[in-house]
């Protein structure tokens, strides 16, 4: 993830757990940011599991972007992602992800994945700005819409200067096998 510089017009957030009572504001974001729209039963469903954190980003009194991510052995896995759209290119975003890099361990926990909607373009850029790179193509991935995926990744830079699974090209590779 790069270093940019903190700008004058970026909202200075505080990062901190997902309580009961910020279930309300979550939602408002959620179905502001996403047409197939998580429930108050999915979120409750996902954060009731052992391996699952929810982190919210609060302007004052106000939560303005929260995540949803899973923790496995090896990795960071982000189920869900959203910052209030009268809150979106303030920076908000860019502190959460910089928020989950820092969870990372050249011992441990190496990278961190996620599905992003081939519609989600602004989602793309977003994550590619902030390091990640689609390293595969989900193909009919969402039930909700049979829409394809991109598995996007972020790692840690390795010593050996390898940072990112390479193959020859998998998006081809999808292609041919759909």
């Amino acid at each position: 993830m790069s270093n940019s510089k903190v700008e004058k017009d970026q909202l200075k957030v505080h990062i901190r757990w997902m309580i009961r009572r910020d279930m309300q504001e979550v939602l408002q974001a959620e179905l502001q940011c996403f047409e197939y729209a998580w429930t108050e039963e999915d979120f409750l469903r996902c954060l009731r599991q052992r391996n699952c954190i929810g982190m919210v980003a609060e302007a004052g009194e106000k939560v303005v972007g929260f995540m949803i991510y899973e923790l496995h052995k090896n990795k960071l896995h982000i189920l869900n992602f959203a910052v209030n759209p009268a809150c979106q290119r303030a920076g908000v975003g860019l502190q959460m992800a910089a928020k989950l890099v820092t969870k990372l361990s050249s011992h441990r926990r190496t990278r961190i994945t996620m599905e992003v909607r081939e519609t989600n373009l602004a989602g793309q850029v977003f994550f590619r700005n902030q390091g990640f790179k689609a390293i595969r193509v989900l193909r009919a991935f969402y039930e909700d819409s049979r829409e394809d995926a991109y598995l996007m990744q972020y790692r840690l830079p390795s010593d050996t200067g390898e940072d990112f699974e390479e193959t020859i090209n998998r998006i081809a590779q999808f292609e041919e096998n759909s």
